[in-house]
C-alpha cells in the first residue's frame, strides 16, 4: 500500500509524527533530528489514507525557500497540491482574491521597505536620522506592529518589554505616527498590515471566513517558536473553533524575539490545547557525537524555568568524528589568516568549498574574512549578498536553457544527457570545464554558472529520466522560492542568517564577551537568546567544528578581550582575561564627516559619531569599566535624584569603555562628555579604571 511505504525509514518518534494524523500535534524538534522529514511524511500519510485532500492543507513555513522545499518534498511522496506558504504569501493571496469583493476599489501597493517611508515620516517630524538610525526605526516600528502596539502605546509598551529604542523614545513614537498617516494617505500596505488587514476580512466578513475555513481545513506551521503575535493572530483567525493544528518548532533555536517572535506560543500549546499530542524528535543525524556533545554542553547551562522543562537533550546517530577545536588568538587578523589557512587544507583534503561556513555574530565581522580569504585563494560566497537568480549571467543562462528546452534540446533518456546538454547550452554563456585565474567579475560569473551545472548533476543523479524541460521547471521554481543552488565556495554569514543551513565544517569565530553575548544583551533573557545563538551555530557543523576568539581587535591592540562566557567549562581553557588599557594616541579632528573607526565609514547617525564606529562594527570594549560606570552613574543618579540618562546616557558610557581615556584631555574629546559634565564627574571617572 502506498500509504503505508511512506512510513518505512521513519525513525518511532518521527513515526509518531506521521501516524498523528488528526490535530492538535505538537512537535518539539530538535536541530538535524528530521523535522521536515517528519512533518511532509506526516501530510502524506495523511492525505494518502483519506484523512485530508491534499488542496485542504496549509503548511505555513517563515521563508519562501522552506516552503518550496516543502512543495518538493510532497511531490515526491505523492502529495501535490498541498499549499506550502509563508505567513505573507498567503495572507497576500487571500486579500488579493477578497479585496473587490469586500472592499473594492483600488488596491493598496505592498511596501518591500519600510526605510524610504520612514525617511518621509522623520523628515516631515523634523528628525535627521543617518542611514543606520533609519533602519533601527523601522525596526522598531516592524517590532510595535507585531506585538500590536499603535503609536500612542509604543512608549509604555518600550519600557515593560525592556527594549533599548532607537532614539528618544518620543521621537520614534511621532515618527511611527507619521509613516502610518503617510503610508494610508499613499494607500500603501506594509507586511505587517497586510497579515492584520487579512485577519479583519476574516473576522469582519463571515462569508470569507466560512470559504477560507472551507478551504483549509489542516494545519502545519513549522518553526512554531519563531511566530510573533500578530502572525498568532492570524493563525487562530484561519483555525476559527477547529484545532486540526500541527506546530513545530524548537525552544532551544528561538533567536528572533527581538524581532516580536515569541516561543510562547510553542512552549504553551499544551495548556492551549490541553488534549494535544507531544512528540519530541532528539535523535541527531546531522552531526557527529562529538558536536552533538558540545551542543548539549552549551544549552545544558541555559538558565530560567521553562529552558529547563522543554530542553531537548540531542541523541548523536552518526559516527564518531573528530573533536571541535577551540583556539585563542593574539587579534582578529590572526584568527582570520587562521580560519583561512584551514579552510584551503580542508578543501585540499577533499571538502568541498560550498560545505564550509564562517559565522559570526554581526556581519561587520565579515570585511576581515573577506581579505583573508582572498589572500589565501580560497573562494567565498557572502550569504545575504546579491540574489542569485537576479545576478545577469544567471538570468541570462535560464533564457538560454528555457530556450533550448522550447527548441526540443531535450535529454530525456538518461541523466547524462541532461547533463552534457545543459554545459552544452551554458558554454554559450561563457562557461567553460577550467575556471579562470583570480577572484575578479569572471570568476564570479564562472562560479554562477558551474552551480547551474552540478544542479543538472544532482537532478541527475536523484532522477535519472530528468530531462532539460524539468531542469528549466525546477529553476524557475527555484527561482520564485530563492532557493539558490549551492555555489563553491566557503559561506561567510551572520548566525541568524545560518539558521536552518548545515555545512560539514564550521568556523565560529569573534567568540569574545560584548560580542557574544553582543553588548546590547543586558537582561537575562537576552543574555540567554545570545547562548541560543551560539547552540545555532554549533549545530549547523555535520563533522568539523571550530570556535576561536582574539584577545585584541588589531595586531598590537590592546589584549583586554574575554572569550565568551558561553565557553566556560567547555573548552578546557580558562575563560577568564585581565584587561589591560589601551594605548590610546591623539588622533587629529578629520575634515568632512566624522569616519569609523574600524571600517572608515562616513558617519552620519548621532549614536555612531559619539561612539566613533559604526553601531554594527566589532569594538574593543572593557566590559568591566562599561559595569563599573552604570554602577556609579546608578549612584549618581540615585544620589541627584535625576534620570541616568540625564548623568550620561548609554552611548556616552559605551564611547568611554571603549576608548578607556586616561586623562581629562582624552575624556574631553569623547562626544557627550562636555566641558560642564567634565568638571562635574571627569575626577571620578578617571577612578574608576585607575590600576
Amino acid at each position: 500500500m502506498l500509504a503505508e511505504s511512506v512510513l518505512e525509514g521513519l525513525d518511532p518518534e518521527q513515526r509518531a509524527v506521521a501516524e498523528a494524523v488528526k490535530g492538535p500535534v505538537c512537535v518539539l524538534a530538535g536541530a538535524g533530528t528530521g523535522k521536515t522529514r517528519a512533518i511532509t511524511h506526516r501530510i502524506a500519510y495523511a492525505t494518502l489514507t483519506g484523512v485530508v485532500t491534499p488542496q485542504r492543507v496549509l503548511a505555513v513555513t517563515f521563508t519562501t525557500r522552506a516552503a518550496g522545499e516543502l512543495r518538493g518534498r510532497l511531490r515526491q511522496l505523492g502529495a501535490p497540491g498541498v499549499q506550502a506558504r509563508t505567513f505573507h504569501a498567503a495572507a497576500l493571496r487571500q486579500l488579493t482574491y477578497f479585496w473587490p469583493r469586500v472592499v473594492g476599489g483600488e488596491p493598496p501597493k505592498i511596501v518591500d521597505s519600510k526605510i524610504g517611508l520612514v525617511a518621509d515620516a522623520a523628515r516631515a517630524c523634523r528628525l535627521s536620522l543617518g542611514r543606520a538610525e533609519l533602519r533601527d526605526v523601522a525596526s522598531e516600528i516592524e517590532w510595535a506592529k507585531v506585538t500590536q502596539h499603535r503609536p500612542e502605546d509604543y512608549p509604555a509598551a518600550v519600557v515593560q518589554a525592556g527594549r533599548r529604542p532607537p532614539a528618544e523614545i518620543v521621537d520614534v513614537a511621532r515618527v511611527y505616527a507619521m509613516y502610518e498617516q503617510l503610508r494610508r494617505e499613499r494607500n500603501l500596505l506594509d507586511f505587517e498590515g497586510m497579515l492584520e488587514l487579512t485577519a479583519a476580512v476574516l473576522t469582519e466578513h463571515r462569508e470569507v471566513a466560512n470559504q477560507v475555513r472551507e478551504q483549509y481545513r489542516y494545519f502545519v506551521v513549522d518553526e512554531f517558536q519563531d511566530v510573533n503575535p500578530l502572525q498568532k493572530m492570524l493563525l487562530d483567525t484561519w483555525l476559527g473553533d477547529r484545532d486540526d493544528l500541527c506546530v513545530v518548532g524548537d525552544p532551544n533555536q528561538t533567536i528572533y524575539s527581538f524581532t516580536g517572535a515569541s516561543p510562547s506560543h510553542l512552549l504553551g500549546f499544551t495548556r492551549e490545547h490541553p488534549d494535544a499530542k507531544v512528540v519530541r524528535l532528539v535523535r541527531d543525524y546531522r552531526s557527529t557525537p562529538q558536536v552533538v556533545r558540545l551542543a548539549n554542553g552549551v544549552i545544558e547551562q541555559a538558565k530560567g524555568d521553562g529552558a529547563v522543562r522543554h530542553r531537548l537533550e540531542l541523541q548523536a546517530q552518526r559516527e564518531q568524528g573528530p573533536d571541535p577545536v577551540f583556539n585563542e588568538y593574539d587579534d582578529e587578523v590572526a584568527e582570520a589568516d587562521d580560519a583561512a589557512r584551514r579552510a584551503r587544507k580542508l578543501i585540499d583534503e577533499g571538502v568541498p568549498a560550498r560545505e564550509i561556513a564562517i559565522l559570526y555574530r554581526i556581519n561587520a565581522q565579515s570585511e576581515t574574512y573577506e581579505s583573508a580569504l582572498a589572500a589565501a585563494g580560497v573562494p567565498y560566497v557572502l550569504r545575504g549578498a546579491e540574489r542569485f537568480f537576479e545576478r545577469p549571467e544567471v538570468r541570462e543562462a535560464v533564457v538560454r536553457l528555457r530556450g533550448a528546452a522550447r527548441a526540443g534540446a531535450d535529454a530525456e533518456t538518461d541523466g547524462t544527457g541532461l547533463i552534457l546538454t545543459v554545459r552544452h547550452v551554458l558554454s554559450g554563456a561563457g562557461f567553460s570545464d577550467v575556471p579562470p585565474e583570480g577572484a575578479g567579475a569572471a570568476r564570479a560569473r564562472w562560479e554562477s554558472l558551474a552551480a547551474l551545472a552540478q544542479l543538472a548533476e544532482d537532478m541527475a543523479a536523484d532522477n535519472p529520466k530528468a530531462g532539460l524541460s524539468d531542469f528549466v521547471a525546477e529553476l524557475e521554481e527555484r527561482a520564485a522560492a530563492q532557493h539558490a543552488p549551492p555555489l563553491e565556495g566557503v559561506t561567510l554569514a551572520s548566525l541568524h542568517a545560518a539558521k536552518g543551513l548545515e555545512w560539514d565544517a564550521v568556523f565560529l569565530v569573534g567568540l569574545v564577551e560584548g560580542t557574544l553575548p553582543i553588548i546590547y544583551a543586558e537582561t537575562p533573557a537576552q543574555v540567554e537568546e545570545e547562548r541560543r545563538l551560539l547552540y545555532v551555530g554549533v549545530t549547523r557543523a555535520r563533522v568539523h567544528l571550530s570556535l576561536s576568539w582574539a584577545l585584541s581587535r588589531s595586531p598590537g591592540g590592546a589584549r583586554h578581550r574575554r572569550p565568551s562566557r558561553f565557553l566556560s567549562g567547555l573548552t578546557g581553557k580558562t575563560t577568564t582575561h585581565t584587561p589591560v588599557r589601551a594605548d590610546r594616541t591623539k588622533r587629529r579632528a578629520a575634515k568632512g564627516p566624522q569616519p569609523c573607526r574600524v571600517c572608515g565609514r562616513p558617519l552620519t547617525a548621532a549614536v555612531e559619531r559619539k561612539l566613533g564606529r559604526c553601531e554594527d562594527c566589532p569594538s574593543e570594549l572593557n566590559e568591566e569599566l562599561l559595569i563599573a560606570l552604570k554602577e556609579w552613574r546608578a549612584r549618581v543618579s540615585s544620589e541627584q535624584k535625576i534620570p541616568a540618562y540625564v548623568v550620561f546616557t548609554d552611548a556616552t558610557l559605551q564611547a568611554i569603555a571603549e576608548h578607556a581615556p586616561e586623562s581629562l584631555e582624552e575624556l574631553a574629546r569623547i562626544p557627550g562628555v562636555g566641558k560642564v559634565k567634565l568638571d562635574r564627574y571627569g575626577e571620578a571617572l578617571l577612578t574608576l579604571h585607575t590600576p
